[in-house]
């Protein structure tokens, strides 16, 4: 490893959140918590998306790798799409419960 002098600063990925924790006697309102709860529902929304595109392209491999002949590939294929639809209903569920 050969040693290199420069002027840039390497900076840790972790420099980059923000981390504010002030406690000066005054009460936090929950209107954070409810912005977090916000966030939570589109994050849940998003996610399920994600995985039903995800779910959607193993499947659609997976009868690819049928027509291929490649049947354990397209059984697994079919299996790994049935399992992210189900993780999304995991999903859906928690965002009811919100």
């Amino acid at each position: 490893m050969t040693h290199h002098d420069h002027d840039h600063k390497h900076h840790n990925h972790h420099e980059h959140h923000d981390h504010h924790h002030h406690d000066h006697g005054e009460r936090q309102e929950p209107k954070s918590t409810m912005s977090d709860k916000e966030k939570l529902v589109k994050l849940l929304d998003h996610w399920v998306a994600h995985n039903n595109d995800h779910a959607d392209n193993y499947a659609q491999w997976s009868g690819k790798a049928e027509e291929m002949g490649l049947e354990q590939v397209a059984r697994l294929l079919k299996d790994a799409a049935d399992l992210t639809h189900a993780i999304s209903d995991k999903f859906i569920k928690a965002k009811e419960t919100i």
